[in-house]
C-alpha cells in the first residue's frame, strides 16, 4: 500500500473509472469521487496497481454498494516504518 499516491486513478475491474487517490492508509485507500461521497476501498479489493491508476476486483456498481461510504472504525495510519531486527520475522 506505501507504493500508491494522492492522486492516482482508481478504476473497477469492470473498466470504469470509480474516482482518485485522496488518502492512503494501512488498510484502506481513501477514493474521492467528486460530488459523491469518499469511498473507504479496503485493501482486500484492491487486484493491481501500476502506472499511477489502481486496479479494483470489483465491478464499479458493486464498489458503490459495498457501504464503503463509511470511514473505518479503527485507526488506519499507515505504518511505514522499517521494522526493527529483533522484530523481524524470518
Amino acid at each position: 500500500m506505501t507504493d500508491l499516491q494522492p492522486g492516482w486513478a482508481v478504476h473497477s475491474n469492470d473498466g470504469r473509472r470509480l474516482g482518485t487517490v485522496k488518502e492512503v492508509g494501512q488498510n484502506y485507500v481513501r477514493t474521492s469521487q467528486g460530488r459523491a461521497p469518499d469511498l473507504f476501498v479496503p485493501a482486500s479489493a484492491i487486484a493491481t496497481v501500476g502506472d499511477g491508476v489502481v486496479h479494483l476486483n470489483v465491478a464499479h456498481d458493486d464498489a458503490q454498494n459495498m457501504g464503503w461510504q463509511q470511514p473505518p472504525r479503527t485507526d488506519d495510519t499507515l505504518e511505514t516504518s522499517p521494522e526493527s531486527d529483533r522484530d523481524r520475522h524470518v
